[in-house]
């Protein structure tokens, strides 16, 4: 949008007209602000950054530590603005006990960048094993979008894990945009995770995923139909696990939080699945 000007006559109160219109539940628009899809976008580019140093800095840099640790800095003071905004407008606390709060959050997300960056070569190396197109880990960290939205979703996962709200989905959405992969931050997953092609993609909340399991293009791990849980009640287990090394193919859609998927199965492409598999079968494919 272009920069605000001043309002035309009867914009002012139109405005206020549009703010005092309440949310469900009474509450009124407040002060602070969610972060702009600029803003998430600036974020995830500095993540994606101090996660991978072997691109994004001239390399003719002399001093790589202290222009990340000036990244760094950027990084955590627009992180915590953003996740004290995700706190700060769905609890009653006071404005200085959810800054407080931020604040923690973001320095527990720091001190763990150095675990998901490990985390990440895994990732990065498993891809380069499955895929006989990759040259190698430069490649895959440059060019590969499912290595892309893995990296978003294992930082807002581990955000989502230490409290920040609102945040993290929005980190996922906006890899979304970008790869048209969908995975929710509350999902599990774990090492050496492998991504190929990827659009269309959808991982849902509590899709559990082992080691060295490999998923393609349009897979969607998803929830047959249940009712939105009731306030403040536990989230129930809708959607599948997946055990280590499986390989899912294209366009494979399997649905419900009882369907385990056992190790070392390979489920074809465009099957349907909504039952449980056991380790080593092969469904669907000839």
């Amino acid at each position: 949008m272009s920069t605000p000007r001043r309002p035309a006559p009867g914009h002012r109160a139109l405005a206020e007209r549009l703010l005092s219109v309440q949310e469900e539940g009474g509450r009124r628009a407040g002060q602070e602000r969610l972060p702009s899809s600029s803003d998430i976008a600036a974020l995830a580019d500095a993540f994606l950054t101090v996660l991978f140093p072997e691109v994004g800095h001239s390399a003719n840099a002399t001093d790589v530590p202290g222009i990340l640790g000036g990244i760094l800095s950027g990084l955590e003071a627009q992180l915590e603005e953003a996740v004290f905004a995700g706190i700060h407008r769905r609890c009653n606390k006071g404005g200085d006990l959810c800054r407080e709060h931020a604040h923690d959050i973001v320095a527990r997300l720091m001190e763990a960048l150095p675990d998901i960056r490990r985390l990440l070569l895994a990732d990065v190396q498993a891809a380069v094993e499955a895929d006989p197109a990759a040259s190698g880990p430069d490649e895959v960290i440059a060019c590969y979008p499912g290595l892309y939205a893995i990296a978003i979703y294992r930082v807002a996962h581990r955000l989502l894990k230490e409290g920040g709200e609102i945040i993290p989905r929005m980190l996922t959405e906006h890899a979304k945009s970008r790869t048209g992969i969908d995975i929710h931050p509350g999902a599990t997953i774990g090492s050496s995770f492998f991504i190929d092609h990827g659009t269309g993609i959808v991982i849902g909340e509590t899709t559990h995923i082992g080691n060295s399991v490999r998923i393609y293009q349009g897979v969607t791990l998803g929830a047959l139909s249940v009712k939105r849980r009731a306030e403040g009640t536990v989230s129930p287990k809708r959607h599948p696990t997946i055990e280590d090394e499986v390989i899912i193919y294209a366009n494979a859609t399997i649905l419900g939080g009882g369907t385990v998927i056992g190790r070392g199965a390979v489920i074809g492409g465009n099957t349907f699945v909504t039952y449980s598999v056991p380790p080593g079968i092969r469904v669907g494919v000839g």
